[in-house]
C-alpha cells in the first residue's frame, strides 16, 4: 500500500532463535531467486506492527513477538519508492513448522555470519549486521494515553466513571491487537474508567490481569481557594510517589503495559527512561490513544518507538 508520500510501505523482521549461539532465519524466494526476511506490503488501513507479525506469519508459518525496531530500508521496487521497516522478532513457542509456497520455497536457520553471506542485498546485510550490534532479547515497558472518552465538560457525573466513546471503544480494540504484537504484558492502569476501557481488550486477548493504580489516576480538583492551595501540595506528593512507582515498575524487568492521563503521561515517562538509564526519546505529548514502547536489555534502554492505531 502507497502512502501519501506514494511511497509503498511494507514491513518484516529479523526473526532469530537462540539455538546454536544464536540463528537468524532467511528465505529464498523462487520468483527473484534471492535471499532475505520475511516482509511484506501493508494491506489497505493495516498498521506497520501488524504488517510485520502477519508477514512474518504468512511467509514462515511462525507467530513472532516484537522486539527493538531496526533501520527502515528504502528502495525502488517496480518503478515506485518502497519503504520497509524492521523489527527484531522472536518465535512464539511452540514454532510452527514452514510449508514451502510458491512465494517461498525454502527457509533456513543460520549462524549470523552465514546469514550475512547468504543475503543477496547489501540493504539487508546492514539491516541484519545492526540486529548483531544490539541485543537480540529486550524487555518492552509501554506507556499508553487513553483512548478517547467524548468532552470533560460534557460528562455530568464523577469524571473517574466517563466512558470512551463509540471512536475510542474502536481504538482500544485495535490498541489490543497491536500491543499483543510485543507479546503479553501485565497491564497497570489508572482507576478512569476511561484508562480500564481502553486496556480492557488486550488484556482480555492475552489473559492478563487489569492492575489499578492510584498513583497514576487523575481525578477530579478541589474547590476554593484554601482547596485549591492544599491540593498544589499534594498534588506534588503524588507526583513524586508516581514517578517512584513507575521507575520501580519499569525497573522491574518485566513487560508492561502503563495506561495513563495527558496530565501525567510525562511525568510517568520521564520516570521510566530515567529507571532504565536512558533519557526521554522524544516528545512527551502523546494523542489519545498514542503509546510509546521502551526497549530494555539488561536493565538499560536500548531504543524506543512512538505509535498510534491509526495506521503508520
Amino acid at each position: 500500500m502507497a502512502d501519501p508520500a506514494g511511497e509503498i510501505q511494507a514491513a518484516g523482521s529479523v526473526v532469530w532463535r537462540p539455538a546454536a549461539g544464536g540463528e537468524v532465519a532467511v528465505i529464498h524466494r523462487p520468483r527473484y531467486d534471492d535471499w532475505s526476511f520475511p516482509k511484506g506490503k501493508c494491506e489497505p488501513g493495516e498498521h506497520v506492527l501488524a504488517t510485520a507479525v502477519r508477514e512474518v506469519a504468512e511467509e514462515t508459518g511462525m507467530r513472532v513477538i516484537l522486539g527493538r525496531p531496526l533501520s527502515t530500508t528504502r528502495y525502488d521496487s517496480g518503478g515506485q519508492r518502497k519503504r520497509v521497516s524492521y523489527w527484531a522478532g522472536r518465535p512464539q513457542e511452540p514454532l510452527s513448522g514452514f510449508v514451502p509456497n510458491a512465494e517461498v520455497d525454502r527457509l533456513e536457520w543460520l549462524p549470523i555470519p552465514a546469514a550475512l553471506g547468504r543475503l543477496s542485498y547489501q540493504r539487508d546485510v546492514r539491516v541484519l549486521t545492526e540486529f548483531a550490534d544490539g541485543p537480540a532479547q529486550t524487555v518492552p515497558c509501554i506507556l499508553l494515553r487513553h483512548a478517547t472518552a467524548g468532552s470533560k465538560s460534557d460528562w455530568q457525573g464523577n469524571d473517574l466513571a466517563r466512558p470512551l466513546d463509540p471512536r475510542g471503544a474502536a481504538m482500544a480494540e485495535s490498541l489490543a491487537q497491536l500491543l499483543s504484537c510485543f507479546g503479553p504484558c501485565r497491564v497497570i492502569t489508572s482507576a478512569a474508567e476511561r484508562c480500564v476501557a481502553t486496556v480492557r481488550p488486550y488484556a482480555v486477548l492475552t489473559g492478563a490481569q487489569i492492575e489499578l493504580e492510584p498513583l497514576f489516576t487523575v481525578g477530579q480538583e478541589g474547590r476554593g481557594r484554601a482547596a485549591v492551595d492544599q491540593a498544589v501540595v499534594d498534588q506534588a506528593v503524588v507526583d513524586q510517589a508516581a514517578a517512584a512507582r513507575a521507575a520501580a515498575i519499569a525497573a522491574d524487568g518485566r513487560p508492561v503495559v502503563i495506561c495513563a492521563h495527558r496530565e501525567n503521561l510525562p511525568l510517568l515517562l520521564d520516570a521510566a527512561c530515567s529507571a532504565l538509564r536512558s533519557g526521554r526519546p522524544g516528545s512527551p505529548v502523546l494523542p489519545k490513544g498514542g503509546f510509546w514502547v521502551l526497549h530494555s536489555s539488561d536493565g538499560t534502554m536500548v531504543s524506543a518507538e512512538r505509535h498510534h492505531p491509526a495506521r503508520e
